[in-house]
């Protein structure tokens, strides 16, 4: 298939240009192109200035630039969209793993351990925590992260938590109904979430989530969060169907939520109302995106729940995402070559289904796979023209040996926002 060119159409001269040239699987998730029905390039070419892709093509064509890396036939992606993740906490919940490991099942109280050493831990402490794991994510070739409160539970830490966040994450989830902390009365708790506390972290989240679950917050509850999250003008995302059947979905679908993660336990209507709300005839979307199911197979094999049933999901015309649940009681990895690896054996994904659901499934996720989205910001989780430059360079000749080679060390180098932010992309 020959490979056509794509120009921008105003330049970015903010700082220099890197060149990416003799590629040989770009895979750049972009299936707008003419040239291509599957978002991969070979031989081919990419050319980024300041923070924006410039252009893309074939590598015979390739424009000058201040810098220029020679990919001797590796392979170029998108970088990884990690949209799932508890990254403020402080503390260790081994013992609560090996026992999970020795048989014991997991419930959703031990989020407690972390409240109390979350709340335990200094500002500077927790902020130098959440970067490490922000530097260890990028390390493996995520770009972009979102991550949630809900390890400070009272609104002075919730407050804190969102604080935090803001300075090291890309997008930031206020989740006050994570767990309705021991000696309080739920429906008390509720109340607090859905007005003061709420109120008080907005200056610094864009989204709003609730663990809609036994052990957690009952659907009556989760509709009053989702209610006045979304009057207060935040995105929604909802936990749901992670230990069981149950409300998380239908509630997701009915809010319009841009995401329902975990969803290990679905039933047929489950899986309908995901597919319908990306009808262009749904009556509650008027843009046409609905309810992204997220799945976290790290946090699924650590639990030992079954795995989010993907295949039937995207088999049912359900857009996936899959995300690495960072957080220390259920999921305490960064990798997302593990979750991509994971889904390709054992979760019925080709290697193209499972990295597009990392790369553009996240950004569509958190709604950040165009270019006009609500931040303004540029597009990521794809690599078009005008998008932001946010890519890895693999040390193998395709994305398929990310799962050919299960676990090992296959991020040779990493750009975000245009910026070598890991590795070392010359020999």
């Amino acid at each position: 298939m020959s490979v056509t060119t794509q120009t921008a159409t105003e330049s970015d001269s903010s700082a220099g240009s890197w060149l990416i040239t003799n590629i040989g699987e770009l895979v750049t998730q972009d299936l707008q192109r003419e040239d291509t029905d599957t978002g991969v390039l070979r031989d081919a070419a990419v050319l980024f200035e300041g923070e924006r892709i410039s252009w893309i093509g074939s590598a015979k064509a390739a424009p000058a630039a201040d810098q220029l890396i020679d990919a001797a036939g590796r392979a170029v992606l998108p970088g990884w969209v990690d949209s799932h993740n508890h990254l403020i906490f402080a503390g260790d919940r081994t013992a609560e793993f090996e026992a999970r490991m020795s048989g014991q099942g997991y419930a959703a109280g031990g989020i407690a351990v972390t409240v109390d050493a979350t709340r335990g831990a200094s500002d500077q402490e927790l902020e130098e925590l959440a970067s490490a794991r922000v530097l260890e994510a990028r390390s493996q070739g995520s770009t972009y992260l979102e991550t949630k409160t809900g390890y400070g539970l009272d609104l002075a830490h919730e407050v804190r938590s969102a604080q935090i966040a803001s300075r090291v994450a890309d997008q930031v989830t206020f989740l006050g109904a994570h767990l309705v902390p021991a000696g309080i009365d739920p429906d008390d708790y509720t109340a607090l979430v859905s007005g003061p506390m709420l109120q008080a972290v907005l200056p610094w989240v864009q989204w709003a989530d609730v663990f809609c679950e036994r052990g957690a917050f009952t659907e009556e509850q989760s509709r009053q969060v989702l209610q006045a999250c979304q009057q207060a003008g935040l995105g929604l995302r909802v936990h749901g169907n992670q230990l069981g059947p149950g409300a998380g979905v239908k509630l997701a679908v009915e809010f319009a939520a841009a995401s329902v993660d975990h969803v290990n336990y679905l039933d047929d209507s489950d899986i309908d109302a995901l597919a319908a709300s990306w009808s262009p005839d749904s009556s509650v979307r008027a843009d046409h995106l609905g309810t992204v199911a997220t799945c976290l197979p790290a946090c699924d094999l650590s639990t030992r729940q079954p795995l989010a049933p993907a295949r039937r999901l995207l088999d049912a015309g359900v857009q996936i995402a899959l995300a690495s649940n960072c957080n220390p009681g259920t999921s305490f990895t960064t990798s997302m070559p593990y979750c991509v690896t994971t889904a390709v054996l054992q979760m019925g994904l080709s290697v193209h289904e499972a990295v597009r659901a990392a790369t553009w499934g996240g950004a569509l996720a958190l709604r950040k796979h165009r270019g006009e989205d609500r931040d303004g910001a540029r597009a990521v989780g794809s690599l078009a023209v005008s998008h932001r430059a946010d890519l890895q360079l693999l040390e193998a000749p395709s994305a398929t040996h990310l799962a050919y080679r299960p676990g090992m060390p296959l991020t040779r180098a990493v750009w975000r926002a245009g910026q070598l932010v890991a590795g070392q992309p010359r020999s």
